[in-house]
């Protein structure tokens, strides 16, 4: 009976925490998002700009998911509106996946 619970508990978790990584980020194409951040992002946001330097790495990846979930650049909210849904999503993929706690760590280089 115990090793039953134990077995099923496991499971859940396991289920919980790759769902929460799939609900995270879903359909977005991290080589665009790649492209598109080095394009719109990394002018403000390179060492010694307006913006300050963020990188992938700056982010956890939950934090990342809060940031387009929550945040959506209020700083400067116009740099979102001109941006489409699917390339929010793609710049989004691609930090997620580069997080500092993903599998990937990275700048962009």
């Amino acid at each position: 009976m115990m090793k039953n619970i134990v077995k099923i508990t496991t499971c859940i978790m396991l289920t919980f925490s790759l769902g929460a990584q799939v609900y995270a980020v879903e359909g977005g194409n991290p080589k665009k998002g790649k492209h598109l951040y080095k394009k719109e992002c990394k002018a403000c946001h390179s060492k010694g700009d307006s913006g300050g330097e963020i990188t992938p790495m700056s982010k956890t990846m939950s934090q990342w998911d809060r940031f387009f979930k929550n945040d959506q650049h209020k700083v400067k909210p116009e740099v979102f509106e001109q941006l489409s849904e699917k390339e929010r999503l793609d710049i989004q993929q691609f930090l997620y996946d580069h997080a500092a706690d993903s599998d990937q760590p990275q700048t962009c280089g």
